[in-house]
């Protein structure tokens, strides 16, 4: 690790003496060591926003999603069935993953694709799961 300290202050051009210094001052303190290498090798900046603001925003983003399954039933027609519907409701969903998928891949700025494949395949065996488990519960319950 102090090598990794060296290799980053080289590369900002100190050399010798100083840059031996510079490494000596910066692992002397563990926690002045971890920030560096936070921001220097890591390129992790530390959040200054409020945790109240990200909790509200993230509550809200799920409130909005969430709600995305269930509008296929909540604007359902006459003549529309149980399993078109539930098509409807998949297919709503899918597309929800797909957005967020890309928005995670912008926010973290990685692969798009890997970003949305994650995504859906996460989101996917998480509804399939919650299916299961709801089918299973019902049964119970039914007796």
């Amino acid at each position: 690790e102090k090598e990794e300290v060296r290799d980053i202050y080289r590369a900002k051009g100190f050399e010798g003496e100083l840059l031996e210094q510079v490494v000596a001052v910066i692992t002397a303190d563990k926690d002045r060591w971890v920030d560096t290498m936070m921001k220097e090798e890591l390129e992790m900046i530390p959040e200054r926003k409020s945790p109240f603001k990200i909790g509200g925003v993230t509550f809200l983003s799920f409130l909005v999603i969430g709600l995305i399954p269930l509008l296929a039933y909540l604007f359902k027609g006459e003549d529309a069935s149980m399993e078109s519907l539930f098509l409807l409701s998949c297919l709503m969903t899918g597309v929800a993953f797909i957005m967020i998928g890309w928005l995670k891949a912008y926010v973290t700025q990685t692969s798009r694709w890997r970003a949305i494949l994650e995504t859906v395949l996460l989101g996917a065996s998480a509804a399939a799961l919650a299916y299961i488990v709801g089918d299973w519960l019902e049964k119970i319950v039914a007796g």
